[in-house]
C-alpha cells in the first residue's frame, strides 16, 4: 500500500503535536530550482512556511550542488544560492527583507510566492496544522528536499 508500512500509516505524514486546539493552519510552498526552463526539469531547494495565527513567516533550503549540475552542468550555483539566502532573508525581515521589512508576515509570503519567471521558482501552496511553524519549516525540509 501506497504511504504504509505493515498495514500503518508512514509516519512522515502523521501531524504530530498536543490537542487539535494547540494547532494552528499553516500555508507552505516549495521552492524550486529550474536551471533550464526549455527542459522542464526541476529540482526542490527549499520550503516557505506562513503562518497566521502565530505570525510566523519562515523559509529553510537547501542546495544539492551536484543534482544541480547534472541537470544543468553550466547552471550559476552561486546566482542560485544567493537567490535562495534571499528568500530567507525576506522571511527574517528587519533589513535583511529590503524594501519588504516593514511589511507583515503574510505580505511577505504572498509576494514570495507570486509567480516568478526566474530560476528559483516557488511551486503551488499547499495546507496542514501545526503545533509549531518553526519545527515544521525544519520537518518539511527534510521530507520534501533533503
Amino acid at each position: 500500500m501506497s504511504g504504509q508500512r505493515g498495514g500503518r500509516p508512514d509516519d512522515r505524514h502523521i501531524i504530530r503535536g498536543g490537542p487539535a486546539s494547540d494547532r494552528h493552519v499553516f500555508e507552505y510552498a516549495l521552492l524550486r530550482v529550474v536551471p533550464r526552463i526549455e527542459r522542464g526539469e526541476c529540482m526542490n531547494a527549499g520550503v516557505l512556511v506562513y503562518c497566521r495565527p502565530t505570525a510566523y513567516v519562515g523559509a529553510r533550503t537547501h542546495l544539492d550542488e551536484a543534482r544541480l549540475l547534472a541537470l544543468d552542468p553550466d547552471a550559476d550555483v552561486a546566482g542560485v544560492r544567493a537567490a535562495l539566502r534571499a528568500v530567507e532573508g525576506v522571511c527574517a525581515g528587519g533589513e535583511a527583507a529590503g524594501q519588504a521589512a516593514g511589511d507583515d508576515a503574510g505580505r511577505r509570503f504572498r509576494w514570495l510566492i507570486a509567480p516568478r519567471s526566474t530560476i528559483v521558482q516557488p511551486g503551488p501552496v499547499h495546507t496542514g496544522l501545526t503545533a509549531d511553524p518553526a519545527a515544521e519549516t525544519e520537518r518539511l525540509l527534510d521530507l520534501l528536499v533533503r
